[in-house]
């Protein structure tokens, strides 16, 4: 330790600890990221007992290519609260995640590689993908396919780890996992057995929202709504009734943003109280063109406001027609297939010949085509009542695509999720109150969430990187599959990947003929997997002794627009298997928005990425940043912010240089004069506050408290006791106020180690053994065992004293070294009291004459006469 006389006496065992002449941030990121990986300072001991452990569900970064200053904004705040649990004296369960599976990986894979994947090309095991990709995408097979994703993951992987060592965060980095590695894998399949075990999940042929450019089904959670420009087309539909073809005269008439789904049409609707309509319920019309019969009926999800106050259902056109079609008993009349187009033939309902002959001019063409094309018949045919009249009303995309998305009828894998079992619902509500959210009013978004829920979870995707469905199907003696009798493996052989592993029972010489056997062709959507992550990290299945440690864990930080979908789906998949909780808090970040105050994305080509920021400011002070955003809250990108880090953490350098000089004072019972004692104090007042604050997720709360303690203690604690530190007063007044310095500065070290990592433990190596963040939290009761009789009144009495009399100095534009002829202090007698009680300290720092003390009454006032 450092004694007296500043010198180190030193551990053989330990490396010489000295304080450095000249103190710099420069090159200290990779110094003590070195150090902790070399000396495995965050490593999770196994041993620990589950009630030590504090376990985090840490969200997996998307593997798209980059990270971006939104991603260091909230893997920031997860690590701030790691470190603090750790210096609490919890064992931190901090593993890292990388999510690597979906359409952002496939869809990078593509652009990267210049391919596209074509699952009815053999593989070619000696295939190496273009050097300089051209403006054609080469075919691949899956499986080679499958390869270059593996391949470009892995590199992408190496980058994002290397960026999160820089900013400093402390993970666990022996235990990472991808979302489509083995482990993986056989967590999200073994999960799947048993959920189609219990009847929770099931294979349905129904209508799908479906993305018609990456040709896959898209779930609820994945839905947005887009303003696109849109228009009114009035039809008129012939009534059963009358005789020719409609003209508008005496016929039905509606209104549609969808002409092009008249083939479609199975009925008019409109509300059972609608008195334009009565006499119509029970009666039936025509479609113009296609010349079908379709009933009218009522149903009270038609909005009597909207348009002409009667609809047309078609199948489909939106998910109201869906809801109609499946509550009214419709028939289904498909004509949009799989890539977009109307499909080549129309459906049986429309027999006439002048009815075929329409639907051909449509045949093959996109949905933009075939609207403007029935627009041009319906007109000519007199049907069209009216120009179109254009609109601007809200689309739904799928959240990574470009086009609207359409409703297709195919056969999905579905998980029940509360959206059509009410007990359900109700159960999976009442978890979201047994969760502690930070910040509280997230807790509604989840709950709204919820009670929105209007189908079963969609899983499955039609694309080719991904978990497979462990699922095979036997087939009949024409080589059709008999979906309803799946064939599944025994968890003993997961993970499997049933395209070129073969069920029990069956030779591979069966795959694919009548008689044998057929693989499921789907994959799982990303968020199946990903709704496991607790599982698969904590290595449920295949770990059983680690699992039991950590599992339920103590905290899901996450975003605020992922409780839909990460938070609600994690949630749903532990309730199921587990009857529990995945976590027991849930921390939630804001966004990070642009200077015109807009959500960074990469969508939106707004973000900045973060490693210049790194290398220019320094990890410390991007994290100070990071940490000034609130829990939940958005946060403007500021580099003002990260330049007032930048200054702290050089604060820190030099203030703790200028302490550790002095000569460290290592006995507490050393502290015996009362400005030191009211210091002290004041500081335990800090620790208990910033304790408080972490301990209920505020870290900005705490680093705001940590801070502003830490300038006072610099601007005019450091001040006032620096004569005397020097031995001014003499030995016991020096020895008290180095013995204060040291303690005090130990303790702001560990209040700022959390949110300023590197500089905290650059300054911590100068003069203590170990890491700083394998240290003790501080106590506040220990802090006010050394200052029983402190009052931290006088600190704050005895700095006001003292920026009074810097401020007449500032008026006068003399130095701050400038000699004070005389000060007179007036005030309340206790406050007067409390100044007196340091006089020897304040005259030393202000370099005053003659100071006297007035008793009066209010505030503290001080006269200041300069030489």
């Amino acid at each position: 330790m450092v004694t007296e006389e500043g010198r180190n006496q030193q551990d053989p065992d330990q490396p010489e600890r000295s304080v450095p002449d000249r103190p710099t941030l420069d090159g200290i990121e990779q110094r003590w990221s070195a150090a902790w990986q070399e000396q495995a300072t965050y490593r999770f001991d196994r041993t620990a007992d589950r009630a030590r452990v504090y376990a985090i569900d840490t969200p997996p970064p998307t593997v798209s290519g980059s990270l971006h200053v939104g991603h260091v904004f909230s893997y920031t705040h997860t690590d701030i609260i790691a470190r603090y649990q750790r210096m609490r004296g919890r064992e931190v369960f901090y593993p890292m995640g990388f999510d690597d599976n979906g359409l952002p990986t496939e869809r990078r894979v593509q652009n990267h590689f210049g391919i596209r994947c074509d699952p009815s090309l053999p593989y070619d095991p000696d295939y190496t993908p273009p050097d300089k990709p051209g403006k054609e995408q080469v075919p691949v097979s899956r499986r080679n396919f499958v390869e270059l994703c593996e391949r470009l993951t892995i590199e992408d992987e190496k980058v994002y780890e290397e960026l999160w060592r820089r900013l400093g965060l402390s993970v666990d980095w022996s235990m990472t996992y991808a979302t489509i590695d083995a482990r993986s894998r056989a967590v999200a399949q073994r999960a799947f057995l048993r959920n189609l075990a219990r009847g929770e999940a099931y294979l349905a042929q129904a209508p799908t929202l479906w993305d018609v450019t990456f040709r896959t089904a898209v779930a609820q959670a994945e839905l947005e709504d887009r303003d696109r420009p849109g228009a009114y087309h009035t039809l008129a539909f012939a009534r059963t009734d009358s005789e020719g073809p409609a003209t508008g005269n005496g016929d039905v008439v509606i209104e549609t943003t969808r002409p092009e789904l008249l083939a479609a049409c199975v009925a008019l609707v409109a509300h059972p109280d609608d008195e334009r309509y009565q006499s119509l319920f029970g009666s039936s019309v025509r479609t113009p063109l296609f010349d079908v019969e379709v009933p009218v009926l009522s149903h009270r999800l038609a909005d009597p406001e909207k348009g002409s106050g009667i609809a047309m259902i078609c199948t489909f056109g939106d998910l109201t027609d869906v809801t109609w079609w499946r509550e009214l008993q419709l028939p289904a009349r498909a004509v949009i297939g799989r890539d977009g187009r109307l499909l080549a033939d129309p459906p049986d309902a429309i027999v006439s010949e002048a009815g075929r002959a329409c639907y051909a001019e449509l045949a093959g063409r996109t949905v933009h085509s075939a609207r403007e094309q029935i627009v041009t018949l319906l007109r000519a045919g007199g049907a069209l009542l009216g120009e179109p009249r254009p609109i601007n009303h809200p689309v739904k995309f799928y959240e990574k695509g470009d086009r609207p998305l359409e409703i297709v009828t195919t056969r999905q894998w579905y998980i029940r999720n509360g959206g059509r079992d009410e007990t359900l619902r109700t159960a999976l509500r009442a978890r979201g109150g047994e969760l502690h959210w930070h910040p509280p009013h997230m807790r509604v978004r989840y709950e709204n969430w919820v009670d929105g829920l209007t189908g079963d979870w969609l899983i499955s995707r039609q694309r080719f990187f991904g978990v497979p469905f462990p699922v095979w199907y036997p087939l009949d003696s024409d080589g059709l599959p008999r979906h309803d009798q799946p064939i599944v493996p025994d968890e003993t052989m997961l993970p499997i990947d049933p395209s070129s592993d073969t069920p029990p029972g069956f030779t591979d010489d069966q795959r694919g003929v009548p008689g044998g056997f057929a693989a499921d062709p789907d994959v799982m959507d990303t968020w199946a997997t990903s709704s496991l992550t607790p599982q698969i990290a904590a290595g449920w299945g295949s770990d059983d002794d680690l699992f039991a440690r950590v599992f339920p864990m103590d905290l899901r930080p996450q975003a605020h627009e992922i409780i839909r979908t990460w938070l609600f789906s994690t949630v749903l998949r532990s309730h199921t298997e587990f009857g529990t909780l995945p976590w027991t808090n849930a921390a939630i970040s804001g966004w990070i928005l642009d200077p015109d105050r807009k959500k960074m994305s990469k969508s939106k080509g707004n973000v900045v990425t973060p490693l210049d920021l790194l290398e220019q400011h320094g990890s410390d002070a991007v994290r100070y940043w990071a940490a000034s955003g609130r829990p939940g809250t958005d946060t403007a990108f500021d580099v003002g912010q990260m330049k007032i880090g930048r200054r702290l953490a050089i604060k820190l350098l030099n203030a703790s240089r200028f302490t550790l000089g002095l000569g460290v004072v290592e006995d507490p019972g050393a502290v015996s004069e009362s400005l030191d004692r009211a210091l002290l104090a004041a500081l335990a007042d800090v620790v208990d506050a910033a304790s408080t604050a972490l301990d209920g997720y505020d870290y900005t709360r705490a680093l705001e408290l940590t801070e502003s303690f830490f300038w006072r203690f610099c601007d005019d604690y450091v001040e006032l006791v620096k004569g005397r530190a020097y031995g001014s007063f003499g030995a016991q007044g020096s020895a008290s106020a180095r013995a204060a310095l040291a303690i005090a500065l130990s303790t702001i070290l560990s209040l700022f180690a959390p949110f300023l990592p590197f500089v905290t433990e650059e300054v911590w190596s100068w003069w203590k053994p170990g890491s700083m963040h394998r240290a003790r939290w501080p106590e506040a009761g220990e802090l006010r065992k050394f200052a029983d009789t402190g009052d931290p009144r006088q600190l704050e009495a005895v700095s006001t004293a003292l920026t009074a009399i810097r401020r007449s100095k500032s008026a006068a534009k003399v130095s701050m070294k400038a000699e004070v002829a005389s000060a007179q202090v007036s005030g309340d007698a206790d406050l007067l009291a409390l100044v007196a009680a340091a006089a020897a300290d304040l005259r030393s720092a202000g370099s005053i004459t003659d100071l006297s003390f007035v008793e009066g009454a209010g505030d503290l006032a001080i006269d200041v006469v300069l030489a």
